[in-house]
């Protein structure tokens, strides 16, 4: 079997960097976060030029999961893919490389998001874990960017 790229697809804590490292370890695969990246780099500073630096971060994420996945060994792309347009770009962009692509798609309840982006803002508020502070106008404007795959995208559906 050849190696591929799985792309995970789903609104803010939905789980999906819970489920990048699960089926990482069954598969002995690599895992990319634009958010771990991003973190990492500019920590929640990135300001006005987030999405510009986001966009890069995606661009370089891309191409180097081409070449990790053309030395046999799979690839899972934790970057949320909220949008219609991103999702069928990234399918493309894989495709036209020779690349098998899946879309696995977190569709978590949003009683259970809220539960975990207070769970996630406590551990970020203590130091405890490094991942964006969610504040309700961030929640809001982020939701409000989302559009909810249609089952015809997605290759997998993990309902949560």
């Amino acid at each position: 079997m050849s190696a591929r790229v799985i792309l995970l697809c789903g609104r803010i804590c939905a789980g999906k960097t819970f489920y990048a490292s699960k089926i990482a370890e069954r598969l002995n695969a690599v895992v990319f976060s634009n958010d771990e990246i991003m973190l990492q780099i500019f920590g929640q500073d990135a300001g006005e030029m987030h999405d510009a630096y986001a966009k890069r971060i995606e661009n370089f994420i891309y191409q180097k999961s081409l070449q990790i996945a053309g030395a046999g060994v799979d690839v899972i792309i934790d970057n949320g893919l909220w949008k219609a347009d991103e999702r069928m770009y990234a399918k493309n962009f894989f495709a036209a490389n020779g690349i098998d692509c899946e879309l696995h798609y977190i569709d978590t309840s949003e009683e259970e998001r809220k539960k975990r982006i207070e769970k996630r803002n406590f551990a970020v508020k203590a130091g405890e874990c490094s991942a964006y502070y969610v504040d309700e106008g961030l929640s809001r404007k982020l939701d409000g960017a989302f559009e909810t795959p249609l089952e015809c995208e997605c290759d997998k559906i993990i309902r949560t």
